[in-house]
């Protein structure tokens, strides 16, 4: 079993910036790939970054290429979302997730955060 806490949500305005951390309660954090999705009101659950065990390997939705970078440190089990130049229509719950691969696909992951609340103000 792996919990994830979420944290490093808040109300930032359009142009800012964020940075979100899931810490996760395992001893072999290095064994899964780890992803980022968020939930806007009324919507699904999307997927907006991932990143492979080691942390070679990334990606990323369309929407947020360019803007929003994954990364993790695997001797602190953690693994982050650093946003830049935030928008209205990023606002939403971000949830990580931890699984046995790198997928784009809420099927591909096993384990869930509670979530972090994104706002950005116009």
């Amino acid at each position: 079993q792996v919990q994830l806490v979420e944290s490093g949500g808040g109300l930032v305005q359009a142009g800012g910036s964020l940075r979100l951390s899931c810490a996760a309660s395992t001893r072999t954090f290095s064994a899964y790939a780890m992803g980022w999705f968020h939930q806007a009101p009324g919507k699904e659950r999307e997927f907006v970054a991932a990143i492979s065990r080691g942390g070679g390997g990334t990606t990323y939705a369309d929407s947020v290429k360019g803007r929003f970078t994954i990364s993790r440190d695997n001797a602190k089990n953690t693994v982050y979302l650093r946003m830049n130049s935030l928008k209205p229509e990023d606002t939403a719950l971000y949830y990580c997730a931890a699984g046995g691969y790198t997928s784009t696909y809420l099927s591909g992951y096993n384990y869930w955060g509670q979530g972090t609340q994104v706002t950005v103000s116009s």
